[in-house]
């Protein structure tokens, strides 16, 4: 099985991309703003006014197979809310827009962090229809996300970290972190400045201009999964600006970032069994139809992928990390299980990658606006690591904990082990994402710290007890920081959040965003309840 995936020729492409570290200006050291405690009420500044007056152009947007009713535009925001006069960013928006005469607009936020919001909307338009009966359906690209200024490690940059993490208990503690120093080096190099404002305290501010520019006196808005940290720090940030705010997939706000990883890793692995369940029941399952030798294949797969990368139609190579990410994609939902069988069984029967790099990049490139002066990244531009990439600067952005040197090498082998028997497939890959904040500033401790007992509107959170990425623990913990505002509605099915597979959490969060009407707190949906789509 696996012999056939060498057969491709190898084409190499630069891995630097230029065009996207001028897309932003130098700027200063970042979290000048945070290290001062302060928050976006704390301060103000005529020279954000620029930012918060601007007008966004809506144009059609050009893609393959992209909905014809949906429009792009692009905002800008500072760079440096602390230095707004120190450059600026584009981010890439979409929308649909609302039906007769919409109350204003609903933002959307799908996710990751790394998840790219223009494509969120793109590729899941039936489910927001419903809410264009009384909103402009608006998502974005977050900055170092997709058009919006992306972030890079480079092509290598994460199977180095595996390499020097992956090694066994006798390895030299100083070469690993001098390998974890010199990938860091390379993500700086590839993302220019934006590296150091891409942490959610910054998103959130950018959702405030995002708000501001569409009209909004308060924020609409509806976050799944990373999105609904994201949501919570706006509300933290701008509390007498939250409209009505649904989350959908509860992130934590206070676990350690190692934690974070052995839970989704268990989550992932779990997911993983239960598709390959699935699939062996099938007779075009590429693994065959026993589910225990499947698994093995899998693994099997992945460290070969790993040892001999598959070159792609882009120049670049599939590797072993690549497939884990686009696992992870595939494994979210039941919904993307078919597609994901299929993609595997190009890779396994063809040698073929185009299915499996769809899945690990976000299934297609991003659109791209008819304005040919539009000041976003060119599509070619976009990295395929930009999903993994964002997902580690944004996730070492929120988080606080940076062991020394001697406190890192001390706890890798315990560390080793614990991420290998969570699973043995996206482990190591959660394990190298973690220790990767190594060498990285500090991250802010406003999440930790400020992020509790908010005085806003009701906030309904979502809660599915069977979610392999944010279990059901994490919507508990979060209501009770947020205080009496949260809201928890208790979905009891399976898969990563509740409203794209249960008719009912459907409805409830629709009823809430249209006309205000919320569940008791502490309400459930059962299981009969799913299979909506």
């Amino acid at each position: 099985m696996l012999a056939k995936l060498s057969k491709r020729p190898s084409v190499r492409r630069c891995a630097v991309r230029p065009s996207v570290r001028r897309c932003a200006a130098t700027g200063a050291v970042g979290l000048a703003l945070l290290g001062t405690g302060l928050t976006a009420a704390d301060r103000t500044d005529s020279d954000l006014d620029r930012f918060y007056d601007q007008k966004i152009t809506w144009t059609a947007c050009e893609g393959t197979d992209l909905p014809k009713d949906m429009q792009c535009g692009a905002v800008t925001v500072p760079l440096d809310y602390a230095k707004p006069e120190e450059g600026t960013l584009e981010l890439a928006l979409a929308r649909y827009r609302g039906s007769g005469d919409p109350r204003g607009s609903l933002l959307l936020n799908f996710g990751g962090p790394g998840g790219s919001g223009v494509m969120g909307l793109a590729q899941s338009r039936e489910d927001f229809l419903g809410l264009t009966e009384d909103y402009d359906v608006v998502s974005f690209d977050p900055r170092g996300v997709g058009r919006s200024a992306p972030v890079s490690c480079g092509a290598d940059a994460t199977g180095r970290a595996l390499e020097a993490t992956g090694g066994e208990e006798t390895a030299d503690p100083r070469d690993t972190l001098r390998k974890l120093r010199e990938v860091v080096a390379e993500c700086v190099e590839h993302s220019g400045p934006v590296l150091e404002h891409i942490g959610t305290v910054d998103v959130a501010r950018d959702l405030d201009v995002m708000r501001q520019v569409l009209g909004d006196e308060k924020l609409n808005y509806l976050g799944f999964s990373y999105g609904t940290r994201l949501g919570a720090v706006y509300a933290a940030e701008f509390p007498g600006k939250v409209g009505r705010m649904a989350l959908d997939g509860v992130d934590t706000l206070t676990e350690p970032l190692a934690e974070q990883g052995l839970t989704g890793a268990r989550g992932q692995q779990t997911a993983l069994d239960n598709f390959l369940t699935w699939c062996t029941e099938e007779l075009a399952c590429p693994f065959g139809q026993d589910a225990r030798d499947a698994r093995t294949q899998v693994v099997e797969l992945v460290d070969s992928l790993d040892e001999n990368p598959v070159p792609t139609d882009f120049g670049d190579e599939f590797t072993g990390q690549d497939l884990a990410v686009a696992l992870g994609q595939g494994l979210y939902t039941k919904e993307r299980w078919p597609l994901l069988q299929r993609a595997l069984a190009q890779l396994v029967e063809d040698g073929d990658t185009r299915g499996v790099e769809a899945l690990a990049t976000g299934g297609m490139a991003p659109p791209v606006p008819q304005r040919a002066d539009h000041p976003l990244v060119d599509e070619e531009d976009v990295p395929l690591d930009n999903l993994p990439a964002a997902l580690m600067a944004v996730n070492c952005a929120d988080d606080p904990d940076r062991p020394d040197a001697e406190r890192l090498t001390r706890d890798l082998a315990r560390l080793r082990g614990a991420y290998a028997e969570a699973s043995p497939v996206f482990g190591p890959y959660r394990l190298a994402q973690v220790v990767l904040c190594y060498g990285r500033p500090k991250g802010t401790d406003y999440i930790r710290e400020r992020v509790k007992d908010l005085d806003t509107p009701k906030m309904l959170l979502v809660g599915t007890r069977g979610d392999p990425a944010t279990p059901y623990r994490w919507t508990v913990e979060t209501a009770e920081r947020l205080g009496p505002s949260a809201v928890v509605l208790d979905n009891r099915a399976e898969g990563h959040t509740g409203y794209g597979t249960s008719e009912c959490v459907h409805r409830k969060v629709d009823d809430f965003l249209l006309y205000g009407s919320l569940p008791r707190s502490g309400s459930s949906c059962g299981s009969e309840d799913d299979g909506r789509f």
